[in-house]
């Protein structure tokens, strides 16, 4: 929907006219899976698909939130001085849960009515969630004038995320949702929270990032997400270190002496996919893009193997990819279904859409939704 078409909606909905526009990308994650939330590396990138929210300043501490999916359902309606942590369920907890994390924060935030709309496939990996949490994250810091930086908003939808919704995720999300710049990702460090963009010109390249959208649901809130948290952890306490971000690929070996077999396959992923991140960085500054692709395939295998987030899906995605041509391919985002990417030349796309639609169709698997994504910019005013 159209800035025009989404503000005419909302004064339909709200009877009144919304006093702006604020629109939040969703990410696609070149690589470091699973890092973030372990004090490690990523390197993400915002994509043009994106979510944006109509909102308009209330007179009182109501919030009202609708959605242009729903028009016929009645809006979700809160006191803000009655919200609790974990107190809403369904989606708009990821928008109430920005402004109870706001005021958690010591912002004091005005009553508001919010029309959401979005292009960001719900499911697929590319932090639909994130996109929500950021556009209305910067509508209500505008509109409060909280002064808050990226960096801080980035930390409230994490908030949001943690505790409204219940989904153990890290930062990173936000970050490039609220980061991003065109022609480049964003390299983060999750301990620090800071972040430097690293040039990812695709285009100049003569390359394409393609997104292969599985079709098959996941949910960061469910057990296998925390799970795999809960492995981390235990095997950071078990090796003495802070965070698994702590170790080297050289500490392996004692960490495969001190940890029980299912454990250590969990920390050598992220061990190894915190080195993956670097050497991607350095690919970055020095080469084209294109010299990425082993990059890519190692951390799908680790994912595969050491992680067991993949599926049959994912990984008939990433084969057939390879197959055609692609330089290199990966699941991406937190697992148990989502999307893969595939980084190619041009030139081949075609045929690598034709040959994953194939094996997706002699697998029997629902036909997946495949598009090419290229870095946009973060999170800011619609209209």
């Amino acid at each position: 929907m159209n800035s025009a078409a989404l503000a005419a909606a909302f004064a339909e909905r709200f009877g009144t006219e919304p006093d702006g526009l604020w629109s939040a990308p969703g990410r696609v994650n070149v690589i470091g899976e699973h890092t973030d939330y372990n004090a490690g590396f990523v390197l993400p990138f915002a994509i043009k698909h994106s979510t944006t929210v109509a909102a308009a300043v209330r007179r009182d501490r109501t919030v009202r939130v609708s959605s242009t999916f729903a028009p016929d359902d009645e809006p979700v309606e809160a006191d803000l001085d009655l919200l609790t942590e974990g107190g809403v369920h369904g989606w708009a907890a990821y928008p109430l849960g920005v402004l109870w994390a706001m005021e958690q924060s010591g912002h004091r935030c005005p009553g508001l009515d919010l029309l959401v709309d979005s292009n960001v496939p719900v499911g697929a990996g590319l932090s639909s969630s994130a996109a929500l949490e950021c556009a209305v994250a910067v509508a209500v810091t505008d509109l409060a004038q909280t002064g808050m930086s990226r960096r801080e908003l980035a930390g409230i939808g994490q908030l949001a995320e943690n505790r409204m919704v219940g989904a153990p995720t890290g930062i990173m999300d936000q970050s490039a949702s609220l980061l991003g710049k065109p022609g480049h990702a964003v390299f983060l460090d999750c301990r620090s929270g800071e972040a430097r963009l690293v040039p990812l010109d695709l285009e100049a390249a003569g390359l394409e990032l393609l997104v292969i959208d599985t079709r098959v649901s996941h949910s960061h809130s469910t057990g296998g997400y925390a799970a795999r948290r809960r492995s981390c952890e235990l095997g950071a306490e078990q090796m003495g270190v802070p965070a698994l971000r702590d170790l080297t690929v050289g500490d392996l070996g004692r960490a495969a002496d001190v940890l029980e077999e299912e454990t250590f396959r969990r920390v050598r992923h992220v061990v190894t996919e915190n080195a993956r991140v670097e050497a991607a960085v350095e690919v970055l500054t020095g080469s084209s893009p294109a010299a990425l692709g082993p990059l890519l395939v190692a951390s799908h295998a680790s994912m595969r193997d050491d992680f067991e987030i993949s599926c049959p899906e994912l990984d008939t995605a990433v084969e057939a990819a390879l197959a055609a041509g692609a330089l290199g391919a990966r699941m991406t985002g937190g697992g148990f279904g989502g999307s893969a990417i595939a980084l190619a030349r041009v030139s081949d796309v075609p045929a690598i859409r034709s040959a994953v639609e194939q094996a997706f169709a002699s697998a029997d698997f629902r036909a997946p939704g495949i598009f090419s994504v290229l870095p946009g910019a973060g999170a800011g005013r619609a209209g």
